[in-house]
């Protein structure tokens, strides 16, 4: 255990956390939403500091993230519990354990072996991902700290539920995120992820302003969050917001855990989708969990031309030059070209 950051004390031995947008209040004994912060005797404690239940190295593009140090390698780590409540988790067995059962497990690691072992990989960063980042925070920022020191760069894959404090703490060592964006109406956040949507939105708007290398996700789940108007929602606040340049990811939606009366994604659909956020101007977008649509690669958004080539999460074919396209000169947005 770790004395937790980002709370208060309120009446008696009550505590209100302010690590993630739910604000929870938490009573003496009780824990928060993520099931992971318990409060003991008014005192509010991380129970999954140094306790990864994963790590891995993985390619970075599962991340997925296409304009961060493309074709290498990334340390995964993640402990147990989430703050959402997403119906089509896929790692809901991590995730969803402390609220279901209250079991807290892993393997105790210190901050300064995940980087050693990051290393020794021969990766170019640490992954904060697999479960939610932001329920571990103090354990991912004692990482990312020695990770910085170490000269490796540090990458979040978030729901983007972060509060604004803990954000700016960690921003000067975080490098890059991969935000879900799970869908474009309060209805569906509310009843499928248990979130609201505006508190999202107001998360990525901030990882923008403070210079951290963004690229959002959408898993499309056939008749939830489908339709070309949700799409085009979703496109033109990336463009009119954020900028064209940030990378949207379209993914293929398979059932799974409690979400089963969905249909799989079709390629056709993702099609569809990738074609809308082009429609909008959108310079890079991107199907995943199809290998080998096409709709995998990177092209250079002044010639058209394939900069970089994918089937799957492997880089098949490279054609830029200090970040630069080899055929027209054109630069490609994105960080460690």
């Amino acid at each position: 255990m770790r004395e937790a950051s980002f709370y208060e004390k309120k009446d008696g031995k009550t505590v209100r956390c302010s690590l993630c947008r739910h604000n929870c209040v938490i009573a003496d004994g009780k824990r928060g939403l993520c099931g992971v912060r318990e409060n003991r005797d008014g005192i509010l404690y991380s129970l999954v500091w140094g306790l990864p239940c994963a790590y891995h190295v993985d390619p970075i593009e599962k991340k997925p993230l296409f304009h961060f140090y493309p074709g290498s390698k990334a340390f995964s780590v993640a402990t147990v519990g989430c703050n959402f409540r997403c119906l089509h988790c896929q790692n809901h067995d991590i995730s969803q354990g402390p609220h279901e059962n209250g079991r807290i497990f892993g393997e105790a690691v210190s901050p300064g072996e995940i980087v050693e072992q990051a290393l020794a990989s021969r990766c170019a960063s640490i992954s904060y991902t697999y479960t939610e980042p932001t329920i571990f925070f103090e354990y991912a920022f004692d990482i990312a700290r020695q990770a910085r020191e170490k000269g490796m760069a540090n990458n979040f894959v978030t729901n983007g539920y972060i509060e604004e404090v803990p954000l700016r703490a960690i921003a000067p060592y975080l490098d890059a995120a991969n935000i879900d964006l799970k869908g474009f109406t309060e209805g569906f956040y509310r009843d499928v992820c248990g979130a609201r949507l505006s508190r999202v939105l107001d998360s990525i708007r901030l990882y923008k302003e403070l210079g951290i290398w963004i690229e959002l996700t959408t898993l499309i789940i056939p008749g939830h969050n489908d339709s070309d108007e949700e799409l085009k929602s979703i496109a033109r606040f990336i463009a009119k917001e954020l900028g064209v340049e940030v990378p949207w990811h379209v993914s293929a939606f398979y059932p799974t855990y409690k979400l089963l009366d969905a249909e799989p994604t079709s390629p056709q659909t993702l099609a569809r989708a990738r074609q809308i956020g082009l429609d909008e101007g959108l310079r890079y977008v991107y199907e995943g969990n199809i290998p080998g649509s096409g709709g995998e690669n990177t092209f250079c958004h002044n010639c058209g031309k394939t900069v970089i080539g994918r089937y799957g999460y492997s880089v098949t074919e490279y054609n830029l030059k200090s970040g630069a396209c080899k055929f027209c000169g054109s630069v490609l947005d994105g960080v460690g070209f």
